[in-house]
C-alpha cells in the first residue's frame, strides 16, 4: 500500500474517531442536562405536592372553623332572641310595677295619715317614740332610693307595733304635763284601754280620761293596786290578780 494512501486512511480513521468522541461527549452532556432537568422537575413536583398537602390541610381546617363559626353564630342568634324576649318581659314587668306604684303610693300615703290620726286620738302614751316613728314614715315615702316593698314593709311594721300595744302591760318613767312645771311620774299602760300615772313617792295616782282628754286624779284607794301593777309590768313581781280602777260605759254615758 502506498504510504500516502496509508496516511490518508489513518487521517480518516482519526477524524472518524474524533467525530464519534465528539458525538459521544455531546450525548453525555445532553444526558446530564436531561438528568439535571428531570431532577429539578422532580424537586418542583415534590415541592408542589408538599404545598398541595399543606393547602389541603389548611382548607380542611378552614372548613372546620367555618362549621364551628356557623354553630356559634346559631347559638348567638338563639341567645340574642332569648335576651330580646327577656328584655321585652322586663319592660312589661317594669310597666306593671310603674302602674302598681302609681296605685300603691297614694294608698301608702293614706295609711300613714290614718295611722297618725289614730295615734292622735289614742291614749297619750310614749308620745315621742310614736311621733318619731310617724315622722320617719313621712320622710320615707318620697324617697326614690327606697323600694316600694321596703316602704310598705315599714308601714306594716308600724301598724304591727301599734297593734301590739293593745295586748301588753307596760310601765315607764316620764314627764306628766299639766299646769306649772312637768312632774316626773311612773306611767302604767293597760293595753290601750287605760293609762295611769303615779308620782315617784306614790302619794298621788291618776288616769287619762279619753272623754275630757285630760289627766284626772284618783282617790287614795287606787294607789296600792297601781303600785302593784307597775311592779308586775317591770317584772319586779310575779303576775297577780289586779283590781285597777276603770271607766265604764255607764260612766261615759253619764257624762
Amino acid at each position: 500500500m502506498p504510504a500516502f494512501l496509508f496516511r490518508s486512511l489513518a487521517v480518516a480513521t482519526l477524524c472518524c474517531a474524533q467525530a464519534q468522541a465528539a458525538a459521544l461527549d455531546a450525548a453525555l452532556d445532553e444526558s446530564q442536562r436531561l438528568a439535571e432537568e428531570a431532577s429539578a422537575s422532580q424537586a418542583r413536583i415534590e415541592q408542589l405536592d408538599d404545598a398541595t398537602r399543606e393547602a389541603l390541610t389548611e382548607f380542611r381546617s378552614a372548613l372546620q372553623q367555618a362549621e364551628a363559626l356557623k354553630a356559634y353564630n346559631a347559638q348567638l342568634r338563639e341567645l340574642t332572641e332569648a335576651q330580646r324576649k327577656e328584655l321585652a318581659s322586663f319592660e312589661r314587668q317594669l310597666e306593671g310595677i310603674e302602674r302598681t306604684q302609681e296605685a300603691v303610693t297614694p294608698l301608702m300615703r293614706r295609711m300613714v295619715e290614718v295611722l297618725g290620726e289614730f295615734v292622735a286620738a289614742d291614749l297619750p302614751f310614749l308620745p315621742q317614740e310614736r311621733a318619731d316613728r310617724l315622722d320617719g314614715l313621712r320622710e320615707l315615702l318620697p324617697r326614690a332610693d327606697v323600694s316600694l316593698a321596703e316602704k310598705y314593709r315599714r308601714i306594716l311594721e308600724a301598724y304591727q307595733i301599734e297593734s301590739d300595744y293593745g295586748r301588753t302591760l307596760e310601765a315607764w318613767r316620764g314627764e306628766l304635763p299639766g299646769e306649772g312645771e312637768p312632774r316626773s311620774v311612773e306611767f302604767l299602760r293597760l293595753g290601750r284601754t287605760m293609762l295611769y300615772y303615779q308620782t315617784l313617792d306614790a302619794h298621788e295616782s291618776g288616769w287619762w280620761n279619753p272623754a275630757t282628754r285630760q289627766w284626772e286624779t284618783l282617790d287614795s284607794s287606787a294607789r296600792r293596786p297601781i303600785t302593784q301593777a307597775i311592779a308586775i309590768a317591770r317584772q319586779q313581781q310575779a303576775p297577780a290578780y289586779l283590781e285597777l280602777p276603770v271607766r265604764t260605759l255607764e260612766q261615759e254615758s253619764a257624762r
